[in-house]
């Protein structure tokens, strides 16, 4: 005879009041129950879908969250058997434990480097590069897979964590952050998919204490010796593509990045604009940029070196686009204190301290994005006109003539 009371009236659906339940249903009111939940005792419940489907539910408060959990269909878990299941569920969160937390374990719980390669897999769909993907791993797999890389993600501690940091915190502090950062994704997913119920990364800053960061702007030169730069690195007799490269990012005031990809299908020589697709660009919006002259003679003796037949602008020999090493060399060689986007830098200061452009016109030419979110929604324009003038004047101070202003 199974553990029975009672039968249930049918139009029960809910936890009835008064006095706690305990083995309230029937195994013939299992097979029979109306659509809804039933309610058994020890959190059980009978739930019966409107199709018919009936499964057991086990609502519990475990470490004073309320959980409700399945225990299984009714085809295939007994009402005896589910409400075993329910007294030991219930037993163990009253002794403080987890009883989801020991069936995920019962399942496997992956270790910390089995967990990191599936975070990085979910990630990676976001990224716009896969060499950022290659340094994410590549900093778990030096710094933390040594010490936690075979533990389970569910058992690493706080001290794991402080060990893992507290080598580099001071010492390499841009390392130590993204460590930190990294390490932290890897356990907000073991959270999420409720592996754990806590973030060790969460309670270390305080012990590691703060880092006193300084800091380091990228190299830059003063504007008023870019110009002599570029004549410089003319006169080299290096990569020939690598030059054109180099003076084409100084004059557009673009990123590396931008540059280094960019295709002759994004020129329009009739209209001199250049239209970066989203998807090079930081912000993830496309940007027009106005082309001056000396820009367009760049364009042309790139095509003869590339040649008719070429998809990049900038290329090598090979048909590879150009790396940011070779254009760094270039810059070393002639003995120019700065880096490729420092010469963004070098612009802005110009634009700010030579001229009388308006500041919303040098931002939009650096394509950077409206921080207040009113104007944002209200600018439609890329002042595309205006920053054309822009660029014409800075092309001008670069060859050492007289700009124009605003």
């Amino acid at each position: 005879m199974d553990d029975v009371t009672h039968t249930p009236a049918p139009t029960l659906k809910t936890k009835p009041k008064g006095r706690h339940p305990h083995k309230r249903l029937s195994a013939a009111f299992v097979r029979s129950a109306p659509p809804g939940r039933h309610c058994d005792g020890n959190g059980l419940y009978l739930y019966v879908q409107p199709s018919g489907a009936r499964s057991w539910v086990q609502r519990l408060v475990i470490r004073g969250r309320r959980r409700d959990f399945g225990l299984g269909s009714v085809a295939l878990v007994s009402l005896a058997e589910a409400r075993e299941k329910a007294r030991a569920n219930r037993k163990l969160a009253r002794e403080g434990g987890d009883p989801l937390a020991e069936r995920r374990r019962a399942r496997g719980v992956p270790s910390f480097a089995e967990a990191t390669g599936r975070v990085l897999k979910q990630k990676q769909a976001g990224w716009r590069s896969k060499r950022h993907g290659k340094e994410w791993l590549s900093t778990l797999r030096r710094y933390a897979f040594p010490r936690i890389g075979d533990i389970a993600v569910s058992e690493v501690a706080t001290a794991d964590v402080l060990e893992i940091l507290t080598p580099i915190w001071h010492s390499k502090k841009s390392t130590a952050q993204s460590v930190h950062q990294r390490m932290r994704s890897v356990f907000e997913w073991a959270v999420a998919m409720e592996y754990r119920t806590d973030n060790p990364c969460d309670r270390v800053r305080s012990v590691l204490g703060p880092q006193n960061r300084v800091v380091k702007h990228m190299k830059a030169l003063p504007h008023r010796e870019v110009g002599a730069a570029i004549r410089r690195v003319r006169t080299t007799d290096g990569m020939p593509v690598a030059r054109l490269a180099f003076e084409f990012l100084v004059l557009t005031a673009a990123r590396w990045g931008e540059v280094r990809w960019a295709e002759w299908s994004e020129i329009d020589l009739g209209e001199r604009v250049w239209t970066v697709p989203a998807r090079r660009m930081k912000a993830k919006r496309e940007h027009r940029v106005p082309l001056c002259g000396r820009a367009v003679e760049i364009l042309a003796e790139a095509r003869k070196l590339g040649g008719e037949d070429s998809r990049l602008v900038f290329m090598r020999s090979n048909g590879r686009p150009l790396i940011e090493q070779r254009l760094r060399q270039l810059i070393r060689k002639h003995g120019i204190a700065a880096v490729p986007h420092g010469f963004r830098s070098s612009f802005r200061d110009w634009a700010a301290e030579e001229t009388d452009h308006p500041r919303e016109v040098v931002e939009a030419a650096l394509a950077h994005m409206v921080q207040n979110k009113v104007e944002a929604a209200y600018r439609r324009t890329d002042l595309f006109e205006r920053r054309r003038r822009l660029m014409d004047d800075w092309a001008a101070y670069l060859a050492g003539r007289a700009s124009t202003g605003a």
